[in-house]
């Protein structure tokens, strides 16, 4: 079976304005690295779906969705982008990013359970781990990974689903969302001190938190994945395993300090693909959360996507 490589246009319409770091060109990117190496060929390429908003509503409040809904119909209209925090901006093609970003990863989910791929990675934007229950933030609008891991348990009946998150920045909004929940287990590490100043207090038994400061190199990642990552993942048994895939914590990318390459990158996805394969049937979904120098990015999913593709 293939690895699916889900993406939608709309996903690079949304943009927060000029110098903004999560911007429409990491998409291109990404494309370019794959079209230059010829690794696209090897990819099952899909358009990423607009998701049900009873989805959306597995991991978000209601009422928060119909506000935002509202909030960017009115954007829509008036042609101006509006701040929801400092650093996260709704511009007049937000939402139907919005919703292909979540759509990507609810469909993915459902092809790889479906056995029509062995697994799959989602090139889209706005990201979501930063998006709580309630709140938009971190660039962030809807949490895609914790809509479809809710997807996958309240909707396909899984008992348990992992989620990794090897993103720089802690993943506050899906420990939030998914925090106390014994049907799934998070791991993740993270820079700290760092936006957003979150993750190092014990959560709950299904959270696994690493935080690591700033200058942390690859070696010191694979030794903490191996002796805490996965002796957790191994113990847990997962059904499914689902990553936020974000890439600024490679030593190039500006909007951190820590100190990972490209092998790094492909070493942690090869281990996950690992505990994937013995537990889970091969089973997993990956959507792009964080990096934001270009080069790198392209670099790294190409790391990223050969390990899922076995190629």
């Amino acid at each position: 079976m293939a690895t699916g490589f889900y993406s939608h246009p709309d996903c690079r319409r949304h943009d927060m304005g000029t110098g903004h770091p999560e911007c429409p060109e990491r998409l291109d990117a990404i494309n370019d690295f794959l079209l230059a190496t010829g690794l696209d060929v090897a990819l099952n390429q899909r358009e990423a779906p607009e998701v049900a908003l009873s989805d959306v509503q597995l991991a978000h409040n209601a009422g928060y969705v119909a506000n935002l809904r509202d909030l960017m119909a009115q954007v829509a209209q008036s042609g101006e982008r509006r701040a929801v925090d400092p650093d996260t901006v709704i511009c007049p093609h937000s939402w139907p990013a919005a919703l292909r970003a979540a759509g990507a990863a609810v469909a993915a989910t459902d092809a790889v359970l479906d056995r029509q791929l062995e697994n799959a990675f989602c090139a889209v934007r706005p990201p979501g781990h930063h998006a709580t229950r309630s709140q938009a933030m971190g660039f962030c609008f809807f949490n895609n990974v914790a809509i479809a891991a809710r997807h996958a348990l309240d909707v396909r009946r899984l008992k348990r689903v992992a989620v990794v998150d090897f993103d720089v920045h802690h993943g506050n909004g899906t420990e939030e969302i998914l925090t106390g929940d014994d049907r799934v287990l998070m791991v993740s590490f993270f820079q700290h001190p760092l936006y957003p100043y979150s993750g190092t207090e014990p959560a709950a038994d299904n959270m696994v938190n690493l935080p690591v400061p700033a200058y942390t190199k690859g070696m010191e990642i694979r030794e903490l994945v191996e002796a805490i990552w996965i002796p957790r993942l191994e113990r847990f048994k997962p059904e499914m395993i689902f990553i936020s895939a974000g890439f600024d914590a490679h030593r190039e990318d500006d909007l951190a300090q820590m100190g990972l390459v490209e092998a790094d990158y492909e070493w942690i996805t090869r281990r996950i693909k690992d505990v994937a394969q013995r537990y889970c049937k091969g089973r997993i979904v990956s959507c792009l959360e964080g990096g934001y120098n270009l080069s790198a990015l392209g670099r790294s999913v190409g790391a990223h996507l050969r390990v899922l593709a076995g190629v």
